[in-house]
């Protein structure tokens, strides 16, 4: 069975950055596409930014284009994202997901992704 690991989250001043990591079994990223969502209590669970499965298409929430970055290591089978200019409000526990679906592009809906990490906890003070 998939497996997927995150890690990198912690305490970070607004404006500062932190660099997510999903880590998979097997060769998980290299046969599917990827998201990362984060949850803040109180909340639903909210599409963050995806990765298709070969990494030719990528797609951000608003709430944080131009200061994520999400990108696939095929050879590391790792998923990163990295998070600048954090806000206050990005605060949330992160989730990486994999979706192996045959699209070759990027879906939103947590609906459509099949397996997923346990989340770490992304804390921005003001």
């Amino acid at each position: 069975q998939v497996q997927l690991v995150e890690s990198g989250g912690g305490l970070v001043q607004a404006g500062g950055s932190l660099r997510l990591s999903c880590a998979a079994s097997g060769r998980t990223f290299s046969r599917s596409a990827a998201g990362w969502f984060r949850q803040a209590p109180g909340k639903e669970r909210e599409f963050v930014s995806g990765i298709s499965r070969s990494s030719s298409s990528t797609l951000y929430a608003n709430s944080v284009k131009g200061r994520f970055t999400i990108s696939k290591d095929n050879v590391k089978n790792t998923v990163y994202l990295q998070m600048n200019s954090l806000k206050p409000e990005d605060t949330a526990v992160y989730y990486c997901a994999a979706d192996t679906g045959v699209r070759v592009g990027v879906v939103s809906s947590p609906a459509l992704y099949d397996y997923w990490g346990q989340g770490t906890q992304v804390t921005v003070s003001s």
